[in-house]
């Protein structure tokens, strides 16, 4: 054997070891310990269509995220107006885009339109009436930024919406947007579909507010809600009748702090009781904004409420906390990680309903992967046994290349992590016709050299140079038209792309490369005197 037909052969030996490695995981149930620490360790995963789980349309309530906009605005204007002083009859929402401040004193009227375009300069003015009482003025956004905010809203959910899913621990799933505010989820293999819609849909609002504890909590459950504070409920486990209660608290409505501040978010477990708790860590400037809080408010009690609902109201002991606190609730395990999962991800900028929601049973997933599997055996032995009879020797060493080409292209998906899904196995069933195509072209090529009487060894250089810039052509084009697939197309056509490009460049390195390997081989070591072709 000439040394660099050795090399060649070193070289093809390394490659199908190391394919060999990446595809153990997916054949293999049981690995030895010591391989995850060295080897790869990542399966072929499946897609939706084939292991079954949860396709989700999420549409986003644009509207809802420029209604808060302007919620935020009425309460920025009424802190503004009460450190300047400025008296005024009532302030309040006028619409999904505008609020209207009613009864400005007049003699305030100067300092207030300064305010207006100093503070609040992109604010447009809608109206401005006087009356008896006061000027009453009806500010809003223009067209132009509600339609930003809308945009900003579809674009933060999205990522939120990813950023829960990756730490929720999906493999593979589809996240994109599919219109102006809808957003099409698929998460392939879970097995708890309604906690993972939980998850996704939470909005996560957290606030921190003060319990009201200056006024009567029965009179304000009776109907006398005093000013500026509200009623929300704290859950609460009882073990003697294993039911959870909810416990009413009056809470001021003001708002101290919102989830924005945190920096970090993570489940913990207390010594005593080995309960699972949230531990929180805030930014620098949360830090010193709860410090200051704290310091206000020692020996009250600070409601944490997430999306409306009080998950635990500690009394405030000290003045300094460095920057963490606990969230606690009689927890489980997994409320506890999902809670943490969505306060570390963000709050959804809007509420978002499931338009669409379809279940992807195992079975379906079993039958699909059997009838696709199918396809590749019965395809792929019809392109064998022609090959073989069509070709003879020469159509072995291809039918040997074909064999090959799967193998790497699914140890190709499981080195990339990329998922096999239904159209990615009609990928590898044409994979099959065009991984000989490249080979039938240069056995023709190799045939024509024959008959003028060539010998075997200048047969087969003279045949695999001819037919190096067809193969290349065609299989080019096709590597093209799948690379614009991928990049515009949606999940089950990127899906058939994937596979198609990885087949196309397997089967032309196999035809070039391998299959030149074995002619090589057969004429100047086994030194034979006729190729049956």
């Amino acid at each position: 054997m000439t040394k660099s037909l050795k090399w060649r052969f070193i070289i093809t030996a390394v490659v199908f070891a190391g394919a060999l490695m990446y595809l153990m995981p997916t054949f293999t149930k049981e690995l030895p310990e010591w391989w995850a620490d060295f080897l790869p360790k990542e399966k072929v995963h499946l897609g939706l269509d084939l292991q079954g789980g949860i396709h989700l349309i999420l549409e986003v309530e644009e509207d809802k995220a420029v209604e808060g906009t302007i919620e935020r605005l009425v309460l920025d204007m009424k802190e503004v107006l009460r450190k300047k002083d400025i008296f005024y009859d009532s302030i309040g929402t006028e619409g999904a885009d505008r609020f209207k401040i009613a009864g400005v004193s007049l003699s305030d009227r100067d300092r207030f339109d300064e305010i207006l375009s100093g503070e609040f300069g992109n604010l447009k003015s809608y109206s401005t009436d006087e009356g008896r009482r006061g000027i009453d003025y009806v500010l809003g956004i223009t067209d132009r930024e509600a339609k930003a905010i809308k945009e900003a809203a579809v674009d933060q959910a999205l990522e939120t919406i990813r950023n829960r899913i990756d730490q929720y621990g999906v493999s593979e799933p589809t996240i994109q947007r599919e219109s102006d505010n809808r957003i099409l989820v698929q998460l392939p293999g879970v097995k708890d579909p309604e906690r993972a819609i939980k998850l996704i849909g939470q909005t996560a609002v957290l606030e921190f507010k003060v319990v009201d504890e200056d006024h009567s909590l029965e009179a304000a459950l009776d109907g006398t809600v005093p000013p500026g504070s509200e009623i929300l409920y704290q859950r609460s486990y009882d073990p003697e009748t294993n039911r959870t209660k909810k416990i009413p608290l009056l809470i001021e409505k003001r708002s101290l702090m919102t989830g924005d501040a945190l920096a970090d978010a993570r489940v913990q477990f207390d010594r005593t009781y080995n309960q699972p708790h949230v531990a929180i860590r805030f930014n620098p400037r949360g830090s010193r904004l709860f410090d200051q809080i704290a310091a206000e408010n020692v020996n009250k009690r600070l409601a944490i409420i997430l999306d409306g609902n009080i998950y635990s109201a500690p009394v405030i002991r000290q003045a300094h906390y460095g920057g963490q606190a606990v969230i606690e609730g009689n927890f489980t395990s997994d409320e506890a990680r999902d809670l943490a999962i969505v306060l570390r991800a963000g709050s959804l900028p809007a509420p978002v309903e499931i338009a669409e929601k379809r279940a992807v049973g195992p079975s379906l997933g079993s039958d699909s992967i059997r009838q696709g599997l199918l396809s590749i055996v019965v395809g792929g032995m019809l392109v064998l046994v022609f090959m073989a009879i069509y070709y003879r020797v020469a159509g072995l060493v291809a039918d040997l290349s074909l064999v090959l080409n799967l193998f790497l292209v699914m140890a190709t998906l499981a080195a990339l992590k990329a998922t096999l899904s239904l159209p990615g196995i009609a990928g590898l069933v044409l994979t099959v016709g065009m991984a000989v195509d490249a080979n039938v072209i240069i056995f023709e090529r190799i045939r024509e050299e024959l008959r003028v009487g060539k010998t075997p060894r200048a047969a087969v250089d003279s045949g695999y140079k001819k037919a190096l810039l067809t193969i290349l052509d065609a299989n080019i084009t096709t590597m093209i038209a799948a690379i614009v697939l991928f990049q515009f197309g949606t999940g089950p056509v990127q899906g058939f792309a994937v596979t198609l490009i990885i087949g196309v460049f397997w089967s032309v390195l196999l035809a070039m490369y391998f299959t030149r390997q074995i002619f090589d081989y057969l004429i100047l070591v086994r030194r034979v005197k006729s190729i049956a072709i």
